[in-house]
């Protein structure tokens, strides 16, 4: 099995599978907002941030504790791809994402 080279280090030794749903969904869109942010002004953090969230995807997808919403999550890195690599044919926007991951973010704050 190839050793996987994470960006977020510290979240894949095990750390990541602690956070809540909200907490997890909500450093996803941090990292989405990043991704959207970046993209006018410099496209290789746009690509960078926009694989950050991926990567924070992927662990979600490996989490035990998301068993139950590996259909959301697996539909959202679709969307997701689709938005940033793909021909957008889900019609997402910037918008529509800050839209999403809002209440995951709001959820966190209060779940604390």
């Amino acid at each position: 099995m190839k050793k996987r080279n994470f960006q977020h280090k510290e979240l894949a030794n095990g750390r990541w599978n602690k956070f809540s749903i909200f907490a997890q969904m909500a450093n996803v869109g941090a990292e989405v907002g990043r991704a959207i942010n970046w993209r006018e002004k410099n496209k290789e953090y746009s690509q960078m941030a926009f694989e950050r969230a991926l990567e924070l995807i992927d662990l979600m997808v490996e989490d035990k504790n998301n068993r139950s919403r590996l259909k959301e999550i697996c539909r959202l890195r679709e969307v997701l791809v689709d938005y940033f690599a793909g021909d957008n044919i889900y019609n997402s926007s910037d918008k529509l994402w800050g839209k999403y991951f809002y209440p995951f973010n709001y959820a966190a704050r209060i779940n604390t």
